[in-house]
């Protein structure tokens, strides 16, 4: 028999800790819940629950426990075998004698568990000097009582109910006719609808715009838009901001998230991943991965993701000033920007390609490419441009998983027959000598096995094309997304466009271009033939 019955205990010191009231903080709820999770991740069968309600672990011996007594008498009868609790403090507080009472339990054969601890063993001296400094040590009862807040107010995320605190901007609390174990008010959390828009407003600049998070301030100061405290907005407020998960409409508590809550919901849950893939991208680590601009300040289209075809070096931007005169004898004072080889003009690489290059011109040859893939891309329908190359693949691989399928079952048959006849070969009734049907079932047994391996990797085949082709969909929907937004959007929108479709631009002498894109443009368009002017 499994020796996986388990007898729990629960203890509160004070009678208001014992009520389940509707603000689910009651002490012992949670350690109810902490142990039948514990349970059921070790496999664990709960047969027996026992509760003390007011009993004070630092002033009631063992003995005038009813319950302890109750659970000590059932451990003599071998009703259970594992005694688990939230803490070893629910077992009791005295030093000169609860350590004594969890041996008495280990002495009868049963294992003492704590959902925070683990197992109290008493096998070596070690053991019980320690288990005797658990009781002990003063300083413990702090940490003690911090596991179990945190384990609380996780329970609470867990259940959709807000941990406490202050409203993170964009909600406010309000109050619900609730009270908690010390009577006090309870609040919940909703939106505020004043607040709201100002971070979609947020959100929208940082994705779709390519703000940074001091440009975002700047633009909602100018605005006119203030912080909760009435005090001008500061970047670090607008990163905290980008990075709660909250907006979602998602709690969360260190590891431990809410089901997703629908009237706490200020943007999507995509917005947000965008949002956070942005941020991820734009950190110095991630120098070689970004597929986000930098910046979006200025008229150019590229930044950051432009490179020397010659040296590889990364191409920045440079202004030049001109002041000639007219034919009308005006001055001409405009100004021109470049981009240039970092490389080259600093002189760390021998690069032989050119110094620089205009950006109106470089540009519009990016600009004209994008265009010409939008225009590519929507000008040929969907089901013709994916679908249908994945039918005839998908089809075959069908049928080859179907001729797997009848060969294995075939080969399966012939080896249960032949495993049949060992019988009548141990009785001589068999046609086949012993050493013939011993070959003959090994053969077909690796005959079975690799037919059963060659239907496993035909099956995760087909699994991978249809992955494929989702991922396909979801890219080709999403490239028809810029594609529309694009025509209409101002710079700093075409910047995020491009830097969402192009990974790096390699340029070479005469505006010669290699185009790095972040998907496999050969997988939608066969052929495409990129003739530009420049």
């Amino acid at each position: 028999m499994d020796k996986n019955r388990v007898c729990c205990l629960y203890r509160v010191s004070t009678n208001k800790q014992v009520d389940y009231n509707a603000n689910h903080e009651a002490d012992i709820p949670m350690q109810r819940k902490a142990c039948h999770d514990f349970a059921e991740r070790m496999g664990w069968k709960i047969i027996e629950e026992e509760q003390e309600e007011g009993v004070s672990g630092h002033k009631v011996r063992a003995a005038d426990r009813d319950k302890l007594q109750i659970i000590k008498k059932h451990a003599e009868q071998k009703q259970f075998d594992i005694l688990l609790v939230f803490m070893f403090d629910r077992l009791g507080r005295l030093e000169d004698e609860t350590p004594f009472v969890a041996k008495w339990f280990v002495s009868q054969g049963i294992q003492v568990w704590s959902t925070q601890e683990g197992e109290m063993r008493f096998d070596n001296h070690i053991d019980k000097l320690m288990n005797y400094i658990r009781f002990w040590q003063a300083d413990g009862e702090s940490v003690k009582t911090s596991i179990r807040t945190k384990t609380s107010m996780r329970q609470m995320v867990e259940e959709g109910r807000f941990k406490g605190g202050p409203a993170p901007y964009g909600y406010q609390l309000v109050k619900n006719g609730r009270t908690n174990k010390r009577n006090r008010e309870v609040f919940d959390l909703v939106v505020n609808e004043k607040e709201a828009p100002v971070v979609r407003i947020i959100f929208d600049k940082y994705v779709h715009e390519g703000y940074g998070a001091q440009r975002i301030a700047t633009y909602l100061n100018n605005q006119g838009y203030r912080a909760r405290t009435g005090k001008m907005w500061h970047h670090a407020s607008i990163r905290g901001i980008i990075c709660n998960l909250t907006y979602t409409g998602v709690l969360r508590c260190g590891e431990s998230h809410s089901p997703v809550i629908p009237e706490l919901q200020i943007i999507s849950p995509e917005l947000f991943d965008a949002a956070q893939q942005i941020r991820t991208q734009r950190a110095n680590a991630a120098e070689a991965q970004r597929t986000v601009p930098l910046n979006t300040r200025g008229k150019s289209l590229l930044a950051g993701n432009v490179f020397c075809g010659h040296c590889g070096s990364r191409l920045s931007l440079t202004t030049v000033g001109r002041n000639r005169m007219r034919a009308d004898g005006s001055f001409d004072k405009s100004k021109r920007i470049r981009y240039i080889c970092y490389g080259k003009t600093r002189k760390q690489t021998e690069c032989d390609g050119q110094t620089g290059y205009t950006m109106h011109i470089l540009d519009g040859i990016v600009d004209k490419l994008i265009r010409q893939v939008f225009s590519r891309m929507t000008g040929i329908p969907k089901q013709e441009l994916i679908s249908s190359r994945f039918e005839k693949e998908t089809s075959e691989q069908k049928m080859h998983l179907a001729s797997l399928k009848s060969a294995y079952t075939e080969a399966s048959a012939d080896l249960t027959a032949l495993k049949s006849e060992i019988v009548k070969c141990i009785q001589g009734k068999s046609s086949f000598s012993e050493a013939t049907l011993s070959n003959l079932i090994a053969e077909n047994e690796t005959k079975c096995e690799e037919l059963r391996q060659a239907y496993k990797n035909a099956r995760e085949k087909i699994q991978h094309s249809q992955e494929q082709l989702a991922a396909l969909n979801k890219q080709y929907d999403d490239i028809v997304s810029l594609a529309e937004l694009y025509d209409s959007a101002n710079i700093e929108a075409r910047k995020m466009v491009v830097n969402s479709m192009i990974k790096r631009v390699r340029v070479f002498r005469g505006y010669h271009l290699e185009v790095e894109f972040n998907f496999n443009l050969d997988q939608f368009i066969h052929g495409l033939n990129f003739e530009m002017d420049n």
